[in-house]
């Protein structure tokens, strides 16, 4: 028997602790949508894409105005497009990610993801040129996102893709300057990138998966803030169990609106992602939750370790919920798109150095980071480089969503509105790290990839 105070519990959670459903996202595979002739490549894209996920809107709003939930986003991931394209003869893959765009606005979702490429080990030929195109691909849609995977625990890192995404972040800013190098928000570069990230802009659907999928993202920042204020000054213990049941109760609720969805649509249920998804909004911030547990500010001494327990009880309180658990599935640290985090690189407490510290312990990396728009690509690739280390060495997801802001200096603020919020420009190290990336070729994969 679910009691009145359990009600009231949840209806809290929505209405004061901003927990809501951040995302569904249908997968879908596009490789039977190869031809050699890139029109009819793309016409069947837009097809398939249009005929797969044609109720998927309407259907999330039914779900959540039903069970009162709050769905935030609907979106789309497919294939990587350098396997799709591979087929067609064209050297310009620009017209695949115009054909995502339109089929994601004639479905009336929020983003589509996939135009992707997993260049860990080496390139393809269809590789290098989806990369090419990346830069005015993501400066001509409006909805498209895109991923490179640079590194993994088993292949190692491809430092030649390092160097390029470095010159591909740079084009991508100048292309779009008037929006504040908008287009580096929808690039994602990895290291062992996850094929069922519902999350954007690294969603892709990996080659592994199902003809099409239903993932859901949830989110809920703000009610495990509240959680932790409850048991102010007592032991890490009791802060890790609380976080912990919390996750449980936030995890059961992704998992409804997983499986309606999925017999709705009558598509298979994936996974439920359990990351805690920060907004702009004073009250759903990750950055609040560390200080709550005793940090003056998010980057002092300490911040490492209290992100450490706050990923690993999410982690083990959505484990205890389903059996479903994928994708990313911790704490997400993008800086623009948490209040906490704005506000502590704001005054300086917060910069790369510390995030990156951090990014051992969370989940993803380096995310939505503005960064002077004279950065050098070259000091770009080698960030990239630092954190698919991370990734490949402590077997784990990590990534790099940069902005280096065309005008902007240290002290500046980007806005880009709606979810990515506002980022305060903080400062590169003045060294150079160009012969480093000079260097190419791969760093080999750690011992601990030897498992077999």
């Amino acid at each position: 028997m679910i009691s009145s105070a359990e009600i009231l519990q949840t209806i809290r959670m929505f209405d004061q602790q901003h927990l809501d459903i951040r995302t569904i996202t249908m997968g879908i595979s596009l490789l039977d949508c190869a031809h050699p002739d890139p029109r009819t490549a793309c016409n069947k894209i837009y097809d398939k894409i249009c005929r797969r996920a044609g109720h998927l809107v309407s259907t999330g709003e039914a779900i959540g105005k039903e069970f009162g939930i709050p769905i935030v986003n609907k979106r789309v991931a497919v294939t990587p497009v350098s396997l799709v394209a591979a087929a067609s003869d064209t050297a310009d893959y620009v017209p695949f990610a115009k054909a995502l765009d339109k089929a994601a606005k004639t479905v009336g979702i929020d983003f589509i993801g996939g135009f992707s490429a997993l260049v860990q080990k080496g390139f393809t030929s269809s590789d290098r040129k989806l990369i090419a195109s990346i830069p005015e691909a993501l400066a001509t849609t409006d909805l498209v996102c895109s991923s490179v995977n640079v590194g993994s625990t088993k292949a190692g890192i491809n430092m030649d893709a390092v160097a390029e995404m470095g010159r591909v972040i740079k084009s991508a800013a100048d292309r779009t300057a008037a929006q504040g190098g908008f287009g580096c928000a929808k690039l994602v570069v990895f290291a062992n990138a996850v094929e069922d990230n519902p999350f954007m802009a690294g969603a892709f659907h990996g080659p592994g998966e199902p003809e099409c999928v239903i993932n859901v993202g949830i989110s809920g920042p703000g009610v495990v803030h509240h959680a932790v204020s409850q048991v102010p000054g007592q032991p890490f213990d009791v802060v890790a169990e609380t976080i912990k049941k919390t996750a449980f109760r936030i995890t059961r609720m992704g998992m409804l609106v997983a499986r309606e969805a999925s017999a709705r649509l009558e598509v298979p249920f994936g996974i439920v992602d359990l990351s805690l998804a920060p907004t702009p909004a004073v009250g759903d911030s990750v950055a609040r939750i560390l200080e709550e547990m005793g940090l003056e500010v998010c980057g002092t001494h300490g911040t490492t370790a209290a992100l450490a327990l706050l990923n690993d009880a999410v982690k083990k309180g959505g484990v205890m919920a389903s059996n479903h658990v994928g994708g990313l599935s911790g704490a997400f640290i993008p800086v623009s798109e948490d209040e906490g985090m704005i506000a502590a690189a704001a005054k300086g407490a917060l910069g790369l150095d510390k995030l990156e510290a951090m990014t051992c312990v969370c989940s993803v990396g380096l995310d939505m980071i503005a960064v002077p728009g004279d950065t050098p690509a070259e000091t770009i690739a080698a960030i990239i480089a630092d954190e698919a280390a991370i990734g490949m060495v402590n077997a784990k997801t990590t990534a790099v969503r940069i902005i280096p802001a065309p005008g902007k200096t240290v002290g500046d603020t980007v806005e880009f509105g709606g979810l990515l919020g506002s980022a305060p420009v903080i400062p590169v190290h003045p060294f150079s790290s160009a012969p480093f990336i000079a260097r190419g070729g791969r760093i080999p994969a750690p011992m601990q990839s030897l498992k077999n």
